[in-house]
């Protein structure tokens, strides 16, 4: 079953099977974008391990990936099918019941990260 050409639904929920991906789906609901140097930073997780969660969830087209010098921002796919929205819309609920999710956003916001990248 797929959500179009490149999206099948195993493939979305394998991707929302892991705790780290979740957590970094959580920045991404709360944020417009996320670069990894800050997920790593916020949920005090390894470049690679934010690396890897993000390429899953951009494999299973939840998200767009953009470039900016040497930094990969990630962001929620702008336009997605509507049963998909439906998923990450109800998966975005689960996780603003987590406690740990709202322990990772405080962290991102603390961390001034934009600021620095810039300058």
């Amino acid at each position: 079953m797929t959500f179009g050409e490149d999206t099948s639904l195993a493939s979305v929920y394998s991707a929302l099977s892991n705790d780290t991906r979740l957590r970094c789906l959580n920045l991404l609901l709360r944020n417009r974008d996320v670069c990894v140097c800050e997920a790593v930073a916020a949920l005090e997780i390894s470049q690679p391990a934010a690396s890897k969660a993000f390429g899953a969830l951009k494999a299973a087209g939840l998200l767009h990936a953009r470039r900016d010098a040497n930094w990969t921002y990630y962001s929620l796919r702008p336009v997605m099918p509507e049963a998909l929205r439906g998923i990450v819309d109800a998966t975005a609920a689960a996780l603003a019941e987590q406690p740990l999710c709202d322990e990772d956003q405080q962290r991102m916001q603390s961390l001034g990260l934009r600021q620095k990248l810039a300058s």
